[in-house]
């Protein structure tokens, strides 16, 4: 398995389309990240497989591995909590249903935040929509985002996000999604393996007796070699992922471009998505054919 998997190296398991907040279809994904020399990746769209089967026609025909993925939405009373969810079911009943949950949330969420901003600046649903024509089941604030720059109000998609769209600012609504530990378990039940997406932004980490908690519920891993990442919070999840034999990743989280990350900029050893292809049950990855 190892030697298989370092032939098909480099891997980068983070990447979305516009079957949520990418810009590239996921067609287009997959190439741009071959284009990168990547040669294994995961589409991992927010809350959503609908771009897998996409992903996996031009992985076939660019001779690449395609590791199913999903960022899980959960939530603590600080803010958002993305968990990456690898080789899952996404048709396994309560996780399914849990998508929907989400998925409906997005949408009354995204249309609470709109009617909010056009008080204020000159845009309306309509303008939302026509962001999201194209962009598939998966809607949120970029879609927003990127209808205030398509009408000139703001400049690029991150403008908006620290600024009108900010977490801090007076349009913002908050998301519904499950506690970690309770997403953790959904994953593992669908056959899937959670790993702790960009757990270090801030520099901190969760306390202990919490992370002990999420491992107890069936934590894979941390996603630590990630830009947005600092220190010291990497070091802290390395030596506990090293002393608990936990996975470690490092990817991407490529958007198009909807972020700065670069396809291939922060990559996954082999030897690690080797124990996520062991523990994961609810699908499998797709190898290239022969």
């Amino acid at each position: 398995m190892e030697a298989f998997l370092s032939a098909q190296g480099p891997i980068d398991l983070h990447l979305h389309s516009n079957v949520s907040d990418g810009t590239g279809s996921p067609a287009q994904v997959v190439r741009e990240a071959h284009a990168a020399g990547m040669r294994t990746m995961a589409l991992t769209d927010h809350d959503t497989a609908a771009g897998w089967d996409e992903a996996i026609d031009e992985c076939q025909k660019l001779g690449m591995t395609f590791i199913p993925g999903i960022e899980f939405s959960s939530r603590i009373e600080m803010g958002s909590i993305h968990i990456l969810a690898y080789l899952v079911d996404p048709h396994f009943g309560p996780f399914a249903a849990e998508l929907d949950k989400l998925q409906n949330d997005r949408e009354n969420r995204l249309r609470q935040m709109t009617e909010k901003v056009s008080a204020d600046y000159d845009i309306t649903w309509e303008h939302v929509l026509e962001q999201i024509a194209e962009s598939g089941k998966s809607v949120g604030r970029p879609h927003l985002a990127d209808a205030l720059v398509a009408r000139g109000i703001i400049t690029e998609r991150s403008e908006a996000f620290s600024g009108i769209l900010s977490k801090e600012g007076p349009y913002y609504v908050s998301q519904y999604a499950l506690d970690p530990v309770s997403a953790v378990s959904l994953i593992r039940a669908a056959g899937g393996v959670p790993v702790m997406a960009h757990p270090t932004t801030k520099g901190r980490v969760a306390p202990m007796e919490y992370i002990d908690r999420l491992i107890a519920a069936g934590l894979g891993g941390y996603e630590i070699d990630h830009r947005e990442n600092i220190e010291p919070g990497k070091t802290i999840l390395r030596e506990l992922c090293e002393e608990r034999g936990l996975i470690i990743t490092g990817s991407s989280d490529y958007h198009g471009t909807g972020k700065p990350n670069k396809p291939g900029e922060n990559t996954t050893a082999p030897e690690m998505l080797a124990k996520i292809i062991e523990q994961g049950t609810g699908s499998e990855p797709v190898y290239p054919r022969g």
